[in-house]
């Protein structure tokens, strides 16, 4: 909320004589420097005033309950109501419970719509909301609290809290710390608790060998898994509200391993520009919004490529147009698509095949995998389709060999294939905790001499980098979140001559410098120049020094 909004409740509150006009000077002077903070919190911070005095007023103000929550203040243990990432997203606190009505504290309702999901949760459960508000920084206490609570060491699981306990509390440890994957491996004397977050693994925690078994057996179970199998299986978990978690187990010389990916049922779509895709809204119609042709997405496995495809379609997205996705399997569902899931006795050429009798406008290929895949989709680029697919090579450039190595005609390449896109994911410097600093001199040597073999000229004099600190939000690593370095190559007329002569890639990639292309490096080396990464990120992504 911008100032212009907030300086009525603030001329309310001089009006009723809980403040005067120099305590709100003091709190706008306040808000210049912290401009995300409301005016209500600003005057909190600032110990103007009696502060249950002040919440009722801002309550009243906005026609709402105030009320100053503390940790006395919780009658209830709020995540036994609510799950600590409702909690977080929703800027949310259950703290009391009346008979079938359960008293819940906002940070403010002029949140708007974000108190209907907490609602629907709650009424899911048989409970009626009665909505309060509250300051934000005690909302962000007593999460912070629970948050300790909740992500309490596993390895100091007693002998009283059961296996069911213990599995349950690794898998919502692994939610609330962002994880994708979760890592159980037996070793010699001990079970490995590891979490793959932004990309990478952190070890979490050691478990007595002694309870492996009992892991084992309640892995399985919940996962739908035969019990006296000792071989690979693959499995599901279905009892978390908000996730969909796929298992796969694969026996070692010390037991059974297992995987756990955590995937998020309402997963929100990203925006493509939020995912770090570089250009304008223009360039990207030019590049992405076309028909009789194919565009790939080229990225070694875990690079985002889905995430992309995903990103494309939904900014593609409209009633008027036909948009059907073939995938293996289903990891974000969105409306208005027609979505086919590949089974165990069904391939993506023979999904591809009956898909081309709908009637699409679009087509969402998960992967190109082999030359039958490939030359079905050639057809229905040929027929008038416009198909999006991912496929495994280091660039978007090296995309023309690997078709050609599948088998497809140059002439077929270059007669469909409109755009090709690689990427790679880099963790993205927390912004709560990063330390700035001048560029060091080898930093400078580095960057300068990528930039100027592309043609790209450096000035470092207004720029700064960052270094990795580690909080609390970041669980001490100094990063949070990843975000998408892209390279985009068009197909323009002259690569499409080059492709049919059969040119080799180094002759088409120089053609393609001359027609502004540039490669994953630069647009890495631009967002390190933003304060987005550090350069020790990229390179251990593309390997520079």
């Amino acid at each position: 909320m911008d100032i212009r909004r907030r300086l009525p409740i603030g001329v309310e509150l001089v009006k009723r004589g809980v403040v005067t006009e120099a305590d709100i000077e003091k709190a706008l002077e306040y808000q210049r420097e912290h401009p995300n903070m409301k005016l209500g919190d600003i005057l909190h911070v600032l110990n103007v005033c009696d502060a249950v005095n002040l919440i009722q007023n801002i309550g009243e103000i906005l026609g709402e309950k105030g009320i100053l929550l503390t940790q006395n203040s919780l009658k209830i243990k709020p995540t036994e109501y609510l799950t600590l990432e409702n909690c977080k997203k929703y800027k949310c606190v259950p703290f009391e419970i009346n008979g079938g009505k359960i008293k819940v504290c906002f940070t403010d309702k002029m949140t708007g719509g974000k108190t209907d999901p907490v609602k629907m949760l709650l009424l899911n459960r048989g409970l009626v909301m009665e909505p309060y508000i509250t300051f934000e920084s005690e909302i962000e206490k007593i999460i912070s609290s629970l948050e300790g609570d909740k992500n309490k060491d596993i390895t100091k699981t007693t002998l009283s809290e059961t296996i069911t306990e213990l599995i349950d509390t690794i898998i919502r440890t692994g939610m609330e710390k962002r994880a994708s994957d979760i890592h159980i491996e037996p070793a010699a004397n001990e079970i490995r608790i590891r979490y793959r977050i932004d990309g990478n693994l952190f070890t979490a925690a050691k478990i007595d060998k002694e309870k492996q078994p009992q892991v084992i057996g309640r892995l399985k179970a919940i996962s739908n898994m035969h019990q006296e199998k000792q071989e690979s299986q693959d499995g599901r978990i279905l009892l978390y509200d908000d996730y969909n978690i796929r298992v796969s187990s694969q026996p070692n010389v010390y037991g059974e391993k297992f995987v756990l990916r955590l995937l998020k049922k309402d997963m929100d779509i990203r925006n493509i520009f939020e995912l770090g895709y570089p250009g304008t809204e223009e360039e990207f119609k030019k590049s992405f919004n076309k028909k009789n042709s194919i565009t790939i997405i080229a990225a070694p496995t875990g690079a985002g490529k889905t995430t992309t495809l995903y990103s494309i379609v939904d900014y593609l997205n409209s009633p008027e147009i036909n948009i059907t996705t073939i995938e293996d399997p289903v990891e974000i569902r969105i409306d208005g698509l027609n979505q086919i899931e590949i089974g165990n006795k069904s391939t993506f050429s023979g999904a591809l095949r009956t898909v081309l009798r709908q009637d699409p406008d679009i087509i969402l290929l998960g992967e190109i995998r082999d030359q039958e895949t490939a030359e079905i989709a050639v057809q229905a680029g040929q027929t008038g389709h416009y198909v999006l697919s991912t496929i495994h090579t280091i660039d978007a450039i090296e995309v023309v060999n690997r078709l050609r190595k599948m088998g497809l005609s140059d002439y077929d390449i270059a007669s469909t294939l409109a755009t090709t896109v690689s990427q790679r994911l880099v963790r993205r410097i927390c912004p709560d905790c990063r330390r700035e600093r001048e560029f060091t001199k080898e930093e400078k040597n580095i960057i300068s001499k990528i930039s100027e073999k592309y043609g790209e000229e450096i000035n470092f004099d207004n720029l700064k980098a960052y270094d990795p600190v580690g909080c609390k939000r970041c669980n001490n690593i100094g990063y949070y979140g990843r975000i998408g370095i892209f390279e985009t190559l068009n197909i323009t007329d002259e690569i499409k001559e080059l492709i049919i002569k059969g040119a080799s890639t180094i002759e088409i990639k120089n053609k393609a410098l001359e027609q502004n292309y540039r490669p994953l490096v630069i647009d890495g080396i631009r967002k390190i120049l933003r304060g987005d990464t550090t350069l020790e990120e990229l390179n251990r992504q593309l390997i520079l020094y």
